[in-house]
């Protein structure tokens, strides 16, 4: 792994103000992988003005030209795709084979899927005698999380990029190296100077000096829901515009007519993506009471399919945590669920044959009560909760009785019943029988998820203000 000295600002690498290097440590050794700066609220200083100069210019760029610059981008970042997906599999512990398709090649397809939509967006539209034009926002701050690094920085940088605004990013401090390589990309291009700029460090540092910079317009955050508060009343204070993308504790109901043979499995796959370190995972399974039991005893026998080990062994399915610090938050909840009387039938504890590396088995909760800790409060691992129902009202005000609403799935016999359940909740997306993730579909939450929406067309408008012209 390629150890990184100095930020990235103003289309240079900038040695740092600070002289503190941060330790990127591998999930399944334990051990040191590489080394970024520790930066300091000066590199933030210096990093935003270099934005602030370069959107003058680039927020006149033509929408064709920054297409291109945004193609350019996305080819660069894929002749390194392979580097990224290995990175991320160490920092993150996410299986290389899932690294390589989703980590790494899913968000670098995203940079050129956006030079697609910006090319598609209509700026100007006459209502009455007003001239509303689209114009960018500005200077966007991103603060990104360890889970998915990379999507998360497409998530914001290529949207905004698109819009004519110019970015300053802070990746995750376990997980920075990808944005290092994106950074990487970008100087290989020649894209403008100022436009992608990062800086790495810790949040309560580099995070703070970001949010409250008067120089930034607004702020792209995704991350724990203590955090975002935090973003939201700082920014709040400058009046700057947010957007955040924040926790889930998503439901998956499974009606009484839904084939369980499929529906199940399906279930737990979704739970367990990423070793749960996934914001939309499937976290709580709700079943008829009926048939509770059958379906706790085919989620175990998915789960025995789900192998565990090392991210770079070919078989591995779920990979360690991304740190001992989440490892034991996880630990801690597992044990929080058995003092609360839910039935531990699968895992609970750390593997005894990977004694080194960040690792917590695969776990099913059974007879879960909705109002114990391990329904309401996200986890972040690999533990799921399955919660019986007397009906299929009493599904979905379970489903929606969660402080969260950023996904969620239902399972029927048929599309409609299905989607007549979906409608019902409160939530920002929802698949239903199957459906597949849609590339061109807004994702967001409602209720304490957050607020705006990334990914797809949609996300564009984020980046933009409106003006009317009356003639």
């Amino acid at each position: 792994m390629n150890s990184y000295d100095k930020h990235y600002y103003d289309g240079a690498w900038q040695a740092s103000t600070g002289t503190d290097a941060v330790d990127v440590i591998s999930s399944a050794t334990e051990e040191s992988v590489a080394r970024v700066p520790r930066g300091t609220g000066e590199d933030v200083d210096r990093a935003v003005k270099a934005a602030r100069r370069a959107f003058e210019s680039w927020s006149r760029t033509p929408v064709e030209e920054r297409a291109q610059w945004l193609e350019k981008l996305s080819a660069a970042a894929k002749e390194r795709s392979a580097q990224m997906a290995e990175a991320i599999s160490h920092e993150v512990g996410t299986a290389l084979g899932f690294s390589t398709k989703v980590q790494a090649e899913f968000p670098i397809m995203m940079i050129g899927m956006n030079a697609k939509f910006i090319r598609e967006v209509s700026f100007e539209q006459e209502l009455g005698n007003s001239l509303v034009i689209k114009e960018p926002v500005g200077v966007v701050g991103c603060i990104t999380p360890w889970n998915y690094p990379l999507h998360q920085v497409v998530c914001k940088i290529a949207p905004a990029l698109a819009a004519g605004c110019t970015v300053v990013v802070k990746p995750a401090e376990m997980a920075p190296l990808s944005a290092f390589m994106l950074a990487e990309a970008a100087h290989q291009i020649g894209l403008p100077k100022g436009v992608l700029n990062i800086v790495s460090g810790p949040g309560r540092v580099v995070g703070e000096a970001l949010v409250s910079h008067p120089d930034v317009d607004m702020m792209s955050f995704t991350g724990s829901l203590a955090a975002g508060r935090r973003i939201a009343s700082v920014a709040g204070e400058g009046i700057k515009k947010v957007c955040l993308e924040l926790g889930g504790k998503s439901a998956f109901i499974v009606l009484d007519d839904a084939p369980f043979d499929k529906a199940i499995p399906a279930g737990v796959n979704n739970c367990m993506q990423n070793s749960g370190q996934t914001c939309s995972a499937w976290t709580r399974m709700i079943v008829p009471r009926a048939r509770h039991d059958e379906a706790v005893e085919l989620a175990k026998a998915q789960f025995a399919k789900l192998t565990m080990g090392n991210p770079f062994d070919k078989a591995t399915r779920l990979g360690p945590l991304a740190s001992a610090g989440q490892r034991d938050t996880v630990l801690g909840f597992i044990e929080q669920g058995k003092k609360e009387g839910a039935t531990l039938v699968a895992g609970g504890g750390r593997p005894a044959d990977l004694p080194t590396g960040f690792y917590v088995e695969p776990t099913i909760f059974a007879n879960v009560d909705n109002r114990m800790a391990i329904a309401q409060e996200e986890i972040f691992g690999p533990v799921l909760a399955v919660i019986p129902y007397d009906s299929e009202a009493e599904a979905v005000r379970i489903a929606n009785d969660s402080p969260y609403g950023l996904a969620g799935g239902v399972w029927g016999g048929t599309p409609e019943g299905a989607l007549a359940v979906a409608r019902q909740m409160r939530t920002g997306q929802v698949d239903i029988n199957g459906g597949r993730f849609n590339t061109l579909a807004p994702f967001g939450g409602y209720k304490k998820s957050g607020i705006g929406r990334e990914i797809g067309p949609l996300a564009l408008e984020e980046f933009f203000q409106l003006k009317s012209i009356q003639r």
